[in-house]
């Protein structure tokens, strides 16, 4: 009997959301069939992911974007959303839910939320009495203006005040997971000492 193909190592980016599967195509391991497939992430934000075998590397970087190793050769595969709910539709349906996503925003230099997130906390809320053993990260983002150090420290700043009100929720603290990642993942790209306001934000993420 050969041996088994080296299975692809998906690379993720930010954000991938991965189908990886192993479909078993007749007797013996040379048959063995690896197949990674990139899924939509539910805000319709982009994604991608490196799949690497050996020397070999594919990016997939569109939804439904496949990458089938077939012996010792990796190959790109072309999907569409019918035939991964039609091939795969028992195993997407085992998943885990996904994370709820929430973004709150802030005025500049500080961390006074904006008007216009109270909704979102409200519906944050909502959706934490809904969850019977929540798990929450808190992500806190800045925009550009002022020194790399300073925006670290203030994204923290942000982040705990977000954790401050899911507390007071109920949520327990050991619950919640906080990060500071100050300029570095804008949503917006922009200059130095740009001050965008989209920028200025927090993300939670439920399970």
């Amino acid at each position: 009997m050969s041996q088994h193909p080296r299975r692809p190592a998906p690379q993720r980016h930010a954000g991938a959301l991965l189908l990886a599967l192993v479909a078993v195509l007749g007797a013996g391991c040379a048959s063995v069939t690896d197949r990674v497939v990139l899924l939509p992430q539910p805000d319709g934000r982009p994604s991608a992911v490196e799949v690497k075998a050996g020397s070999q590397r594919l990016l997939l970087a569109q939804p439904y974007a496949a990458a089938e190793l077939k012996g010792q050769d990796l190959q790109p595969v072309t999907l569409d959303a019918a035939t991964v709910a039609q091939r795969y539709g028992e195993l997407l349906a085992s998943q885990p839910p996904r994370p709820q996503r929430f973004v709150v925003r802030f005025e500049s230099n500080g961390n006074r939320l904006t008007p216009e997130s109270a909704p979102v906390l409200d519906d944050m809320r909502k959706a934490l009495s809904s969850l019977q053993a929540p798990e929450v990260i808190v992500t806190g983002h800045t925009d550009r203006v002022g020194s790399l150090e300073a925006n670290d420290r203030l994204s923290v700043v942000r982040a705990e005040a977000l954790r401050e009100i899911l507390i007071e929720a109920g949520l327990p603290r050991a619950a919640i997971t906080v990060i500071g990642r100050g300029e570095r993942e804008p949503e917006v790209p922009t200059d130095d000492e740009v001050a965008e306001p989209r920028n200025r934000r927090v993300e939670i993420k439920l399970r």
